[in-house]
């Protein structure tokens, strides 16, 4: 396994993590280039990461893996979410200046 292989599979056991804590239902998880944004989930639950999520330290993982993952439940950034949000990852807001997390 080499070492970007590694670390994508790191990635992929913290979406894991992330989505038994949430209780949430995921059908796929993809990790590829991405030039705009962090993250992205679909309506039919496939959850795609951008490979250089793997780059970043781990509490921003974190924080664009649950906020990709809290899609799944709740699909806007309504009053809702943000409660969520801050009940998984209190200090989310200022993750939020970087490249946008779908």
């Amino acid at each position: 396994m080499r070492i970007g292989d590694e670390r994508r599979e790191a990635l992929r056991h913290r979406v894991e993590y992330w989505r038994r804590r949430l209780n949430v239902r995921l059908r796929r998880v993809r990790v590829q280039q991405m030039t705009r944004k962090w993250g992205s989930c679909s309506t039919s639950g496939t959850v795609t990461l951008a490979a250089d999520l793997e780059d970043q330290d781990k509490g921003f993982q974190d924080f664009v893996i649950v906020h990709e993952l809290l899609h799944l439940r709740v699909p806007n950034h309504g009053r809702l979410y943000k409660a969520l949000m801050t009940a998984h990852v209190p200090d989310w807001k200022r993750h939020e200046v970087r490249k946008q997390a779908g």
